[in-house]
Order: structure tokens, then C-alpha cells, then sequence
């Protein structure tokens, strides 16, 4: 049996009341936290107060406190796994910045995630906005961005936890990048 199917399957024994399904996959949950979390705190200021360990650390304890969610794969637990973890970070950052006071909120490097920004510092508050207005206009494509970036979930795994095919992630991904870089750069100077 593969990785992500033995995943999966031990996502469903848990759900289904065993407790020992749980310790067999929480190393495996760990390392999957641990990556998603460098993934995002990679793209923080370097002064950033929240580190890795802390971010799987909340993640964990509130996934596993998820006893209501019918958990179909590995890309679905990821794709919750990456809200709650934007959720995590977007929290620590509003606090951070009421904390300051100073009116500002930090800047975070979008790295190759979404590999189309041309300022090399954007605000998460900012990202966060954005992509909240982009969800009400179009809820399939903040999500997909959410996913993808967030989670750090390829185009395959973004299409099988939305139930929607590859092309369509394609699309929709660069759709809303275009549309981000719009909200988050104003218009392209001709």
C-alpha cells in the first residue's frame, strides 16, 4: 500500500473511533505539518516570532480536535490542514500588528508559491484581504489558492481534494494569480 493510501486509510480508522489509528499516523502527520509549516514561515520576515514547531504545534491540536469532518485522503486532511494554518498565521499577524501599534503590518517574500508578484515583499494582511474579496467573487478560486498556496498542494492534489479536474485547477490558479497581482500591485504601468 502507498504512502498516501495508508495515510488515508488510517484518516478513516481514526475517524471511525480507533485511537490507535491516530498514534500510527501522527509521525507521519508531523513531518506533513513540519514541511507545510517551513513552506509558509519561509516566506516571513526573518524577525518572525511564530516559529515552525509552534505553527504544527496549533495546527495539530486543532486538526485533531476535528471529530465531525468525513476525512476522504491526505489532500483533504492537507487542504484543512492549510486553513487552519492561514487562519493561525493571519491571527498571529493582527495581533502582532495591534501589539505594534505602529499602524503597519509586517511584510512577508511571496517566493516561487505564487511566482508572479514583481514586488518582492507583499503584506499578509494585505494577501489576506485579497484573497477574501477574491472568495466572494469566486469561491473555486480562492480556494484553489488557498490550497495551493497555503497548503503548498500541487495542481493534482488541489484538483482531488475540490473534486474538480487538473485543467480546471490550471486554469482557475492562473486566473486568480493575475487577479491577486492586480489587488496587491495595482494596475501593470504600459
Amino acid at each position: 500500500m502507498s504512502a498516501p493510501q495508508e495515510f488515508t486509510q488510517l484518516l478513516v480508522s481514526w475517524r471511525n473511533g480507533d485511537k490507535s489509528a491516530l498514534d500510527a499516523m501522527t509521525p507521519v502527520l508531523y513531518t506533513e505539518l513540519r514541511k507545510l509549516a517551513r513552506h509558509l514561515l519561509a516566506a516571513e520576515r526573518p524577525d518572525h516570532t511564530l516559529q515552525p514547531t509552534a505553527l504544527v504545534h496549533e495546527a495539530y491540536l486543532r486538526l485533531v480536535d476535528q471529530r465531525s469532518v468525513d476525512w476522504k485522503n491526505r489532500a483533504h486532511f492537507m487542504g484543512m490542514a492549510a486553513t487552519m494554518m492561514r487562519r493561525i498565521l493571519i491571527n498571529h499577524a493582527k495581533a502582532h500588528k495591534a501589539a505594534k501599534r505602529e499602524g503597519y503590518a509586517d511584510a512577508i517574500t511571496l517566493d516561487d508559491a505564487l511566482g508572479v508578484f514583481t514586488k518582492p515583499q507583499v503584506d499578509l494582511l494585505d494577501l489576506d484581504q485579497s484573497l477574501d474579496r477574491l472568495t466572494k467573487l469566486d469561491p473555486q478560486q480562492g480556494k484553489v489558492v488557498e490550497l495551493r498556496y497555503f497548503g503548498g498542494l500541487s495542481i493534482e492534489e488541489t484538483a482531488e481534494v475540490m473534486g474538480i479536474s487538473p485543467a480546471t485547477v490550471k486554469r482557475e490558479w492562473g486566473t486568480a494569480r493575475l487577479w491577486l497581482i492586480q489587488q496587491l500591485e495595482g494596475p501593470a504601468v504600459q
